[in-house]
């Protein structure tokens, strides 16, 4: 009789796609995240190697669940774009996100901040903005060989990544891209995109008027026995 040997059978770990935290605490904080995450994706929209995301979670280690992280906002390169539940690091040809967002609101506590700073800085994170739309406040931090370190001086800052400009004015932050153009929000990129459909309206208009004034005098010139061929 051959008795059969037991088969070890390994246990499928389940890596959550949420946390179930709010992506937000409030409308400040939610538009601000909505507005630089959309505005990233637009200035890397022609690059199929810069996948962008916002409050997705981030697994760095294969087989652990419980170490993980949803930022505000993330951008990796040298990753395709695409929908994902998360971001499972070992999938992902071992890329860690380079730049992050987070964007503070008066729920969050220092302990939690320093939590996601620890967590930055030993996954591999190159570039940290925090932002606290309250207190007008941007905080920096750049990697410095196995450490995140805190630019001094932000205002004006350049990020080395993403090539885009962060400016603290009395009232807010303004980000702008490197062709100069400020980032938007839905609500004023929609207005553009409304007032340059006016303006090619007004353009093609404007065209057929011209057409019309050269057809009358094509017709007047006919009409008194000149060809204006022969003009």
């Amino acid at each position: 009789m051959v008795q059969q040997l037991p088969t070890e059978t390994k246990s499928t770990i389940i890596y959550p796609d949420s946390d179930g935290q709010p992506m937000s605490d409030n409308t400040k904080q939610f538009r601000w995240i909505v507005t630089i995450k959309e505005n990233l994706e637009i200035l890397f929209a022609n690059n199929p190697e810069v996948f962008v995301a916002g409050d997705l979670l981030w697994y760095p280690i294969e087989g652990d669940n419980k170490t993980r992280i949803a930022s505000d906002a993330m951008v990796v390169f040298g990753r395709p774009k695409g929908d994902r539940g998360s971001y499972k690091q070992w999938e992902e040809n071992n890329i860690s996100p380079q730049v992050v967002f987070e964007i503070l609101s008066p729920g969050n506590r220092l302990k939690e901040m320093t939590k996601k700073l620890l967590f930055y800085q030993q996954y591999g994170v190159e570039e940290y903005y925090i932002y606290d739309p309250d207190e007008l406040e941007l905080t920096v931090l750049i990697r410095s060989g196995d450490r995140l370190e805190e630019v001094e001086e932000m205002n004006g800052w350049v990020s080395p990544r993403l090539g885009i400009r962060f400016e603290l004015k009395a009232d807010t932050l303004e980000i702008f891209r490197p062709n100069g153009q400020r980032f938007l929000t839905s609500v004023e990129l929609d207005r553009l995109r409304e007032e340059e459909h006016q303006r090619a309206e007004d353009a093609i208009a404007q065209l057929e008027a011209e057409k019309q004034r050269y057809q009358a005098l094509i017709e007047l010139l006919q009409e008194k026995g000149i060809d204006p061929e022969q003009l």
